[in-house]
């Protein structure tokens, strides 16, 4: 069976989240998305848990579904009839020495049931605080967080978070590692999954052979309800949590990704949000990696990261059974359309629910939708836009130190350059 899934969100328990990321909400916000499985996120959370037992129901394959009674009555009167199932999942922050460096690596781990979350929550507590965030800071080894999960039920998922982030990732340039192998040791075995995060996408992280032996995953990370599925996971397989985690561990059934535009993530480029400064990497190179307003390191972004660790070039990339399709909102389409610059605007909204409900959820509408109806339904210039996206005439500003990008599909500016990664380094070329 074909579905989409989102695993890595958070809940209204995390920091600088929306008090609306509850259960209700995220059921319904997962549908209008086209997405059939969602992380419930935070999972670590005492607060969360709970409410979670409360609302959700075992679905009788390994996930959840909320019960009839707290569905939204906007959720019942939506022309989309899937249903959405819930997986127990949780993003930690493990901030810790290793190789005499400190490390910051976000894991998200994914979970078959709540006995062992509940069970794996209880190992935690006597270590940390897991109360005060939805996503709690631990001081505690990724290879020592990864072996207590597993003692827990070894059909758990450990899934290292957006890798390439500069701050808080296995791979980024500030306190990462060089490897997978590096931060969980032998345990890599176990790993079957990585996440690319909204700065990268499959093409520029298959430029790391040592990066062949896993999946490529990609996740909205979720700070609201409106936010779900800006990344997502395509499968072909069984409908439950031993189809999903036997997908991924045996390359069977896993289909690819729905991504952001990689230039549009926060952290593509490199540059000083401060001081208005963006370089591409071979700029940075140029700077000896200084800003030229204030003198200080720059902050060195994803596709530079992504060079430093490249051993080979892009035409060398063997095949894999992956594919990925590069999106970015219907709103922010829809906020070009009637040239406004908030897609929170009376007139997107409207035009957008109004898409919703005559031709099926966001996802269909832009990946699959046939065109001619699009138009019938929506008008010319929408179905222009998408038949746009869908070839990648696009224009991008790239997005840099915490600022994410845009991404246009009508502007008549010439679209940004596509620089490739192996033209960084002289060790690629």
């Amino acid at each position: 069976m074909k579905f989409i899934a989102d695993f890595h969100i958070h809940s209204h328990y995390s920091r600088a989240t929306s008090k609306k990321l509850n259960p209700e909400n995220i059921e319904y916000w997962a549908k209008i998305k086209g997405i059939n499985v969602v992380g419930t996120g935070d999972s670590t959370h005492p607060g969360w848990v709970k409410e979670l037992q409360e609302k959700l129901e075992p679905a009788g394959n390994g996930l959840y579904k909320l019960k009839a009674e707290y569905q939204l009555l906007e959720s019942k009167e939506l022309s989309i009839k899937e249903p959405v199932y819930f997986i127990l999942s949780a993003e930690i922050s493990n901030i810790y020495k290793k190789f005499e460096r400190v490390r910051k690596v976000h894991n998200v781990c994914v979970f078959p049931d709540f006995e062992t979350v509940i069970a794996y929550n209880e190992k935690l507590a006597r270590i940390g605080n897991i109360i005060s965030d939805g996503r709690p800071i631990l001081g505690l080894d990724s290879q020592i967080l990864f072996e207590m999960l597993l003692e827990t039920n070894a059909n758990s998922m450990l899934i290292p978070a957006h890798i390439w982030t500069p701050w808080f990732s296995v791979l980024g340039s500030k306190s990462g590692f060089d490897t997978i192998d590096e931060c969980y040791g032998e345990l890599t075995k176990h790993i079957f999954a990585v996440e690319t995060g909204l700065s990268s996408d499959p093409p520029m992280n298959r430029t790391c052979s040592f990066l062949d032996k896993f999946r490529l995953v990609s996740n909205s990370d979720a700070h609201s309800p409106e936010k779900l599925g800006r990344e997502a996971n395509i499968f072909d397989t069984e409908l439950s949590y031993m189809g999903i985690y036997n997908s991924l561990k045996n390359d069977k059934g896993f289909l690819g990704t729905i991504e952001f535009f990689p230039e549009e993530g926060k952290y593509h480029y490199d540059g000083h949000r401060a001081c208005d400064v963006c370089f591409e990497p071979q700029e940075t190179m140029k700077h000896n990696g200084l800003c030229p307003v204030c003198n200080k390191p720059v902050t060195k972004g994803v596709a530079y990261r992504v060079a430093e660790l490249a051993d080979r070039k892009e035409t060398e990339i063997p095949k894999f059974n992956q594919t990925h399709k590069s999106i970015t909102p219907l709103p922010e389409i829809l906020a070009e359309i009637h040239n406004v610059k908030s897609t929170k605007s009376k007139k997107v909204v409207a035009n957008y629910f109004e898409l919703i409900n005559s031709l099926g959820s966001e996802f269909h509408i832009l990946l699959d939708a046939d065109l001619a109806l699009v138009k019938k339904k929506g008008g010319s210039k929408i179905a222009e836009g998408i038949k746009r996206l869908r070839t990648g005439q696009v224009h991008i500003k790239e997005g840099y130190d915490g600022e994410f990008g845009r991404v246009k599909v009508f502007n008549q500016d010439p679209p940004s350059s596509d620089i490739s990664v192996e033209l960084f380094f002289g060790k690629c070329i």
